[in-house]
């Protein structure tokens, strides 16, 4: 028997729902089609942070309560209209990506069960150098979301100095994201390095609350930078991105004014329609700026510490101090 399903008019596409009763957040009880129709609902939002990008889509055909499908290939069956771009991995592997053009692209993928949404920090038309600056503020265990919003209104502090303006949004849990639009002319190894810099700057501010520690035995009870979301094929989830969490909650763009009282479970599937549909996207001028990162490089370059590891799937980069969790090297020597 053909399993059930509807078709939805997605701008010029007809985007076909199979299974569209199957409940995939058990908490909510909210269902496949809620999910396809919520990523429709914000779809210009959701476009404008994945447009043109190489994405990575987190798949659970089954619901959140079940294994996830995280690929960083282009779906093998999919329509001629489904665009892609060709993606280098760190171990120099190449592979076809999904390059999302237009809001039918994200619909279609959630009918495969994508949940989220990751892009790369870099654009179709140049895959080699990003065009944008992340900052990934990480609570570690026994935080909350307000220490994330501490860390965020410091990096805010720091930016602003540097005559660069950041864009906040909820990470879907406890943590903070913050996108810097940035001119691509600097290549991965250089943006990496800006990030490192930036983190360093933030945690100068309050090394009691925020931290760039790799290694999660030095990190304490502090907010983590992670500065390796700017290497090469490491993602966040998107603006808007469902997470796959029972209760369905969304990371969710916000002004700076908004940030000061936010409490990210205010964010869901069914809760982010109708606050897009009354304020729209409220980073709707992302775009419009993009910022130089010589002074973040001119700081790295003066900082006598020098490089920070790399993720362990990462080769030996040039100058990456050795790859060894610090308790480990003092009981080699």
């Amino acid at each position: 028997m053909a399993s059930p399903y509807i078709e939805l008019e997605v701008g010029e596409r007809t985007v076909k729902v199979t299974n569209p009763d199957k409940v995939y957040f058990p908490e909510i009880g909210a269902t496949k089609r809620e999910l396809v129709e919520y990523y429709v609902s914000v779809g210009e939002g959701a476009l404008r942070a994945l447009r043109d990008r190489p994405t990575n889509i987190k798949r659970h055909p089954d619901g959140v309560q079940t294994e996830a499908i995280y690929q960083k290939r282009m779906p093998p069956r999919h329509p001629d209209w489904l665009q892609s771009v060709t993606v280098t991995f760190p171990s120099g592997r190449t592979a076809q990506s999904l390059r999302v053009t237009e809001i039918a692209a994200i619909a279609y993928c959630a009918n495969l069960g994508t949940i989220d949404f990751h892009p790369w920090q870099v654009r179709a038309a140049d895959v080699e150098h990003p065009d944008e600056l992340r900052v990934d503020l990480d609570p570690q265990p026994g935080l909350e979301f307000d220490a994330a919003r501490k860390a965020a209104f410091l990096t805010r502090e720091v930016l602003a100095e540097l005559g660069m303006t950041g864009y906040v949004k909820t990470s879907g849990n406890r943590g903070v994201h913050i996108a810097v639009r940035i001119e691509p002319r600097w290549d991965f190894v250089d943006v990496r390095h800006a990030g490192i810099a930036l983190a360093r700057a933030v945690e100068a501010r309050d090394p009691a609350l925020v931290t760039t520690a790799w290694w999660k035995e030095e990190r304490g009870d502090r907010v983590f930078i992670d500065f390796n979301q700017n290497a090469r094929d490491r993602t966040v989830a998107s603006a808007y991105s469902v997470r796959a969490r029972p209760h369905a909650p969304v990371s969710a763009p916000l002004t700076w004014d908004e940030l000061a009282d936010a409490d990210p479970r205010d964010f869901d599937i069914r809760t982010m329609p109708a606050r897009f549909a009354e304020v729209g996207d409220v980073h709707v001028a992302i775009d419009d700026h993009a910022h130089s990162i010589e002074p973040l490089l001119r700081m790295y370059a003066e900082d006598e510490r020098g490089d920070m590891p790399y993720p362990p799937n990462y080769p030996k980069m040039p100058g990456e101090p050795k790859r060894v969790q610090p308790s480990k090297a003092r009981s080699d020597t």
